[in-house]
This record gives structure tokens, C-alpha cells and sequence, in this order.
């Protein structure tokens, strides 16, 4: 019996299939500009015979009607971190279009969270506009930012610090001291936002900004408590809706016999 969870986010759309123990399968497509396409193909191209229940969850999660079930973000991201890291008692999340807070109790269950859907400053989509300015491909920002130092960005405004870094361009400030500029910035915004939950213990970190190491170091830095990761931190959603899938799937098979 396997499951089925699908994470519909702004930017990219995450499954996976899900045995009750393992990961059996994952997948991750651009959400493009037509997510119900998007969550439909991915769905598509997951779902065959063994799958008993299907999950989905993110801002599209809606728009798939083969799902049996649709969860918020933050149960199956909570799920999601606690699976990759059962030692975590609060997930920190930058997506695209939205940062997340997430308390868990000893039981890894969601006790408090906060969310920030209102400002694009502090999310992938800001970061990604930024690296644009700077002609650098994100996926480079660990080695772009290496041995550099930080130039001082003071707006957090998308326009502004647009406005604010070609400005410093044209001062011929190095562009990897602007990019991690960009980054503190980012990382202190994040830590003072998931610090009003007064976390204790340690911290999961998803999210596609999560596989980037500058960033788990300078939130963890910012924050003073200790950050993990997994290369899997990007599917934290698809897992956690992937497990909450198989509990529903094990509870009606159970009533079966």
C-alpha cells in the first residue's frame, strides 16, 4: 500500500509516494503560470495501482479534485520536518511567496505557528528577483557568497532594494558582498519573526532556500539555536501530506477487517 502527497507551491510543485516507512518515489516540477496543470501532471505521473489515499496541500491544493483529502501547509510541513528530523521542535520555512514559523510540542505535534503571505521581502521570490539584478544563478549562491563581506542593504521593499543595489553597483561594490547583503538581511527578518514563538530546542529548516548552506548558517547565527537541514528539505510538504495520507489510508483499511 503506498500513499500519495503533493505539495502545490508558488514556484515549484512537490510529490511523493510514500510506502509508510521510505520515500518509494519523489518528484518536483515548476507550479509554472498554471498550477491546476501543474499539480495535474504530477499527479498524473505519480499515482498508479498501490495508492490508497492521496494528499494535497499548498496554495493549489484545491485545484487537484482526485485528492481524497486536502491538508494545510503547515500540518503537512510540521509532519513533513518531524519525519526528516524527529529531534525538531520548530520549522522554519521560506517558500516562495511566503515565510512560516512552526512550534511543535515533545509529540511533534503543532502548537503554535505564524505566517507571513502579506511581503514578498523574506521569501525565495524576493531572493530570486535579487540574484537576478546581480546576473548570477541562484544555484551558485553558496560559492558567489564565499570569502565575501556582507555590503549594508537597508531596504527590505522589493522596489527599494532593487533601487538600493543598483545604486550600489554603480558605486562598484562587489556583487557576492551585495548578494550576502541580501542574505543577512533575509536570515535576521527570518530569525526575529520565528523568535515571537520563543523556540526551544532545535530547528528544522525547509523550504528551497533550505538547501543553500549560507542560509542555515546565518539564520542559525541570527537565531542562537541550532538549525538542520536534509536534502530532502524541499519536499518537507509533499512527505508530511504523504504521511498524513497513509494514516487515512491504514485507518479505512483497518475498518476493512
Amino acid at each position: 500500500m503506498l500513499s500519495l502527497g503533493i505539495d502545490s507551491g508558488s514556484t515549484t510543485t512537490k510529490a511523493v509516494l510514500f510506502d509508510g516507512k521510505n520515500i518509494v518515489k519523489k518528484l518536483i516540477i515548476p507550479t509554472s503560470a498554471n498550477p491546476k496543470n501543474s499539480i495535474n501532471k504530477i499527479y498524473d505521473t505519480l499515482y498508479n495501482e498501490d495508492v490508497a489515499f492521496t494528499v494535497a496541500t499548498g496554495y493549489g491544493r484545491e485545484l487537484l479534485k482526485n485528492a481524497d483529502k486536502k491538508v494545510t501547509e503547515i500540518t503537512c510541513h510540521a509532519k513533513g520536518a518531524a519525519y526528516l528530523n524527529p529531534n525538531a521542535r520548530a520549522v522554519i520555512d521560506i517558500g516562495g511567496q511566503d515565510s512560516k514559523a512552526i512550534l511543535l510540542d515533545k509529540d511533534l505535534n503543532v502548537i503554535d505557528f505564524l505566517m507571513n503571505d502579506k511581503c514578498a521581502a523574506g521569501t525565495g521570490r524576493f531572493i530570486d528577483i535579487m540574484m537576478r539584478i546581480l546576473e548570477e544563478d541562484i544555484n551558485n549562491i553558496d560559492e558567489f557568497v564565499k570569502d565575501c563581506t556582507p555590503a549594508n542593504i537597508t531596504s527590505m521593499c522589493t522596489v527599494f532594494a532593487e533601487s538600493e543595489i543598483i545604486s550600489l553597483l554603480a558605486k562598484e561594490v562587489k556583487r557576492g558582498d551585495i548578494a550576502l547583503g541580501i542574505i543577512n538581511s533575509i536570515c535576521k527578518r527570518t530569525a526575529v519573526f520565528a523568535q515571537r514563538l520563543n523556540i526551544e530546542g532545535e530547528i528544522f529548516f525547509s523550504g528551497g532556500l533550505a538547501k543553500f548552506e549560507i542560509f542555515r548558517k546565518t539564520i542559525e547565527d541570527y537565531i542562537g539555536i541550532k538549525v538542520t537541514t536534509s536534502p530532502l528539505s524541499q519536499f518537507a510538504g509533499a512527505i508530511g501530506a504523504a504521511n498524513v495520507a497513509y494514516i487515512n489510508a491504514k485507518k479505512i483499511n483497518d475498518k476493512k477487517f
